[in-house]
This record gives C-alpha cells, structure tokens and sequence, in this order.
C-alpha cells in the first residue's frame, strides 16, 4: 500500500463520522469511491480510527467511531453479566419482547415503603387491567403456541413464523367466533410442511385437543383468507423422525430413503398418502438392514394401519422386484 497522505493533503471528504451521519441525513452522498485514483477497495485501520484507499493510500475517513463493545468476555457468565443490552424483539412475545410488569415476589415487595405498599398492590392490579382485549389475545395464543411447538419439538424459526400469521390473523378479523387453540394448530399443520417438518393432522389434533374435522376446516379457511399456498408434504420429510420413533440406525433411514425415490421413479407412489408411503418404506428397509420392525410397530407410530403398509408395501416391492428377496429375509429374522 501507498504511503500514508499527510492531513494538508486531506480532501474535503475527509470527514468525522459523527459529521457524516448528519451530512447523510442532509441529503448529502460520501463518497463510494476515492477522488484521486478512483478506486473503490478501502482498508479500516482500527488503530487510527481511519479508513484509507487501498490503491494510493488516501485517507477517507478520519475519527471513525467504534460501536462495538468496550468490553471482553472470556465465558458465557462473564457476557450475560457485562451486557447492558436487553433481549432481541420477538415475535414470539405477545408484547415483542417490550413490556415491563410490575414484580410480583417477595424481595420487590419490600423495596417498597410499608406507606406505599397498597398503592404498590392497586397499581400491578390495574397494569393487568389495563391490557387491550388484543394483547389479552395474543397473551393467552402465544403461550398455547409455545405449549404446542414444545410438544411436537419443532423449530424456532417455525415458532417464529407462526407468530407472525397469527398476529396477521389477529388484525384481519380472522380469529373472530374461532377458538385461538384451532387457529394455531391450522398455521402449525399448514407451516410444519413448508419447514420439511411435517406433522399428520392425527398427531397435531391430539396434542392440541381439536378433533380433525375441526381442525382441517379451520386449516382451509385460514389458508384461504392469508392466502397461504403450501404443497403437500413428500414422503420422505417423514422418514427421519418416523425411524427415529422407531430407534432405527441412520443406515435404515437412508435405504428408506433409497427406496421412496426409486419407487417415485417409477411412478408407484404418486396420489398416495405420504404417510403410508413411508411406513412401507422403513418397514421394507428395517427389513433389509437386519433391524426388522413388524407392520403392527410400524402402523402404531406413524399412525396408519397395517392395511395400508401391506398395500403399498406390495405395490413397491413389485415395482423395484425386491418382493422375494424382502419376504426371505423377513422369514430367515423370524427363524
């Protein structure tokens, strides 16, 4: 790099950055390249507090503000005590993360002059009263969100985007003369396929307690009104956490996996139900790795019955001409 210029040979726009926020609020545009040579490579020199061209060494900026932390920290205790800053907004939060509430243990109560303590009482009563019918809605939604994404461990983003549409839902009108447990679970079944962690609507309507029925005519109404357009879900994104259940190795899942996509190949499993489709799968390779599971285990976790395998098991056994080799095994495990 060129030797440093010296500040007789600073241009005007060398300009403290605290100038040039207030130059850009004015309207006025810094430079995106440098006057003399034209070259728009910079280098940020953290000692000087200065940021020159790369090409002939001219300084651009001079004075330049750290905003980054004063301060170190060598573990995760020593950064949650020296931190001043509170936690990212959510919307996961009813309130974003915003709000304070009056404390309601013990040690706050006696920070508080006896003389003030039944002014102290009426005061966190009425910040409880004081809540819109909204935020009481949103309160008492997320919290069942909450409950529900724990219960099915799905992930935060997931959480997250739930939150959104449900405020959305919330604004529109949408909610109105439906339970807030029935519109979550519709955007929690509607939003688990799109994140490739699908969940079948017997499993979402007992973890919420809405009969089906119920549940997928909320599901299309909400999708309806929030315009939500998601496929159906493919019968793989169901293979990890159904072998998982089942305490099958990762080997299994892969040759189930395998199996799925020869079998879509060749056109077996096209308009069939995802979830059957991947029981046969695991069912066929549990048997081929040696880590034989039964129709009846498979059909108690992924919630279909042993109709259902048998059939789709035959159809793809058939097609990739595994039957015969699939039926000895499964007869060499049983001797």
């Amino acid at each position: 790099m060129a030797g440093r210029r010296s500040t007789a040979a600073r241009t005007a726009m060398d300009i403290p950055l605290s100038r040039q926020v207030l130059l850009r609020r004015c309207g006025v545009q810094m430079a995106s390249k440098c006057p003399e040579c034209g070259s728009t490579k910079f280098i940020k020199d953290a000692d000087r507090a200065e940021k020159v061209c790369g090409k002939c060494g001219m300084v651009m900026e001079e004075d330049m503000i750290d905003v980054g932390q004063e301060w170190r920290a060598f573990d995760y205790e020593q950064k949650v005590k020296r931190a001043r800053t509170g936690a990212p907004l959510t919307h996961k939060r009813h309130d974003k993360g915003l709000t304070t509430e009056i404390g309601k243990g013990s040690t706050e109560l006696f920070k508080v002059p006896a003389k003030k303590r039944g002014q102290f009482f009426r005061i966190r009563k009425w910040q409880k009263r004081l809540l819109t019918s909204k935020d009481r809605n949103m309160s008492f939604a997320m919290s069942e969100l909450q409950r529900l994404v724990s219960y099915l461990g799905l992930p935060k983003t997931l959480h997250e985007e739930v939150a959104k549409l449900y405020e959305k839902a919330l604004q529109k009108g949408l909610v109105r003369g439906r339970s807030i447990e029935s519109i979550i679970a519709a955007l929690v079944y509607s939003l688990s396929r799109e994140y490739h962690t699908p969940r079948t609507l017997t499993e979402i309507s007992q973890a919420s307690g809405i009969g089906k029925r119920e549940l997928g005519r909320t599901y299309r109404y909400i999708s309806r009104k929030l315009d939500i357009r998601i496929l159906p879900a493919k019968a793989d994104a169901y293979i990890p956490r159904f072998s998982s259940m089942l305490k099958l190795s990762d080997k299994t899942q892969m040759h189930a996996i395998k199996i799925l996509k020869a079998a879509k190949e060749k056109d077996v499993i096209s308009g069939k139900g995802p979830t059957g489709c991947a029981a046969a799968a695991i069912y066929i390779a549990s048997v081929l790795e040696g880590e034989r599971k039964t129709q009846r285990e498979v059909a108690d976790v992924v919630g279909v019955t042993e109709v259902t395998i048998r059939n789709r098991y035959k159809e793809m056994a058939e097609a990739l001409n595994i039957e015969e080799e699939v039926e000895q095994k499964a007869k060499e495990e049983e001797a």
